[in-house]
Protein backbone atom coordinates (compact mmCIF):
# COMPACT_ATOMS: atom_id res chain seq x y z
CA UNK A 1 0.00 0.00 0.00
CA UNK A 2 1.24 3.20 -0.77
CA UNK A 3 1.74 6.04 1.75
CA UNK A 4 0.21 9.47 1.41
CA UNK A 5 3.13 12.09 0.86
CA UNK A 6 3.08 14.64 4.12
CA UNK A 7 2.37 17.09 1.79
CA UNK A 8 -0.67 15.88 0.53
CA UNK A 9 -1.64 15.08 4.46
CA UNK A 10 -1.06 18.29 5.45
CA UNK A 11 -2.70 20.41 2.58
CA UNK A 12 -5.54 18.22 2.98
CA UNK A 13 -5.88 18.97 6.83
CA UNK A 14 -6.01 22.49 6.19
CA UNK A 15 -8.45 21.96 3.56
CA UNK A 16 -11.04 19.74 5.00
CA UNK A 17 -10.65 21.43 8.63
CA UNK A 18 -11.96 24.18 7.31
CA UNK A 19 -14.69 22.55 4.81
CA UNK A 20 -15.67 20.19 7.81
CA UNK A 21 -16.13 23.26 10.12
CA UNK A 22 -17.69 25.18 7.51
CA UNK A 23 -20.19 22.36 5.81
CA UNK A 24 -21.33 21.07 9.46
CA UNK A 25 -21.40 24.14 11.35
CA UNK A 26 -19.56 22.87 14.00
CA UNK A 27 -15.89 24.54 14.44
CA UNK A 28 -15.06 21.77 17.06
CA UNK A 29 -15.38 19.51 14.53
CA UNK A 30 -12.93 20.82 11.77
CA UNK A 31 -10.69 21.40 14.88
CA UNK A 32 -10.59 17.51 15.19
CA UNK A 33 -10.12 17.03 11.18
CA UNK A 34 -6.93 19.74 11.00
CA UNK A 35 -5.42 18.47 14.56
CA UNK A 36 -5.70 14.74 13.44
CA UNK A 37 -4.14 15.45 10.03
CA UNK A 38 -2.02 17.46 11.51
CA UNK A 39 -0.65 14.77 13.64
CA UNK A 40 -0.49 12.46 11.15
CA UNK A 41 2.01 15.02 9.38
CA UNK A 42 4.03 15.67 12.04
CA UNK A 43 4.83 11.92 12.61
CA UNK A 44 5.60 11.60 8.88
CA UNK A 45 7.64 15.09 8.63
CA UNK A 46 9.72 13.25 11.58
CA UNK A 47 10.12 10.09 10.06
CA UNK A 48 11.52 11.53 6.96
CA UNK A 49 13.69 14.95 8.22
CA UNK A 50 14.02 14.28 11.78
CA UNK A 51 12.95 16.41 15.00
CA UNK A 52 13.86 19.95 13.96
CA UNK A 53 12.25 19.90 10.02
CA UNK A 54 9.15 18.18 12.07
CA UNK A 55 9.15 20.96 14.80
CA UNK A 56 9.32 23.75 11.59
CA UNK A 57 6.97 22.81 9.85
CA UNK A 58 4.41 22.06 12.71
CA UNK A 59 5.05 25.62 13.47
CA UNK A 60 4.33 26.79 9.92
CA UNK A 61 1.22 24.10 10.00
CA UNK A 62 0.04 25.94 12.91
CA UNK A 63 0.95 29.88 11.39
CA UNK A 64 -0.85 28.59 8.54
CA UNK A 65 -4.08 28.31 10.50
CA UNK A 66 -4.09 31.37 11.95
CA UNK A 67 -2.70 32.98 9.31
CA UNK A 68 -5.89 31.92 7.21
CA UNK A 69 -8.22 33.96 9.20
CA UNK A 70 -6.93 37.38 8.91
CA UNK A 71 -6.04 36.80 5.01
CA UNK A 72 -9.69 35.36 4.41
CA UNK A 73 -10.79 38.88 5.22
CA UNK A 74 -8.51 40.61 2.39
CA UNK A 75 -9.27 37.53 -0.29
CA UNK A 76 -12.31 35.78 1.12
CA UNK A 77 -12.36 32.50 2.74
CA UNK A 78 -11.86 29.54 0.26
CA UNK A 79 -9.15 31.28 -1.65
CA UNK A 80 -7.13 31.72 1.96
CA UNK A 81 -7.70 28.50 2.67
CA UNK A 82 -6.47 27.22 -0.38
CA UNK A 83 -3.90 29.50 -0.11
CA UNK A 84 -2.09 28.42 3.29
CA UNK A 85 -2.68 24.87 2.20
CA UNK A 86 -0.68 25.41 -1.27
CA UNK A 87 2.11 26.91 1.02
CA UNK A 88 1.85 24.49 3.57
CA UNK A 89 1.59 21.62 0.99
CA UNK A 90 5.29 22.78 -0.86
CA UNK A 91 7.20 23.58 1.91
CA UNK A 92 6.01 19.94 3.06
CA UNK A 93 7.31 18.54 -0.18
CA UNK A 94 10.22 20.84 -0.16
CA UNK A 95 11.84 19.58 3.00
CA UNK A 96 10.30 16.24 3.59
CA UNK A 97 8.94 14.51 0.95
CA UNK A 98 11.00 15.38 -1.85
CA UNK A 99 14.24 13.74 -0.08
CA UNK A 100 12.18 10.68 1.16
CA UNK A 101 12.76 7.65 -1.29
CA UNK A 102 10.14 6.24 -2.82
CA UNK A 103 8.15 2.83 -2.26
Amino acid sequence: MAKVPSAVVAASGLVGGYGVARWTRQRPLGGVVLAAAGVVAARQWRQQAGGVAAGALSAAYVAAFAGSHPLAKKVGAWPAVFGVAGAVGLASWAVADRRSPSE
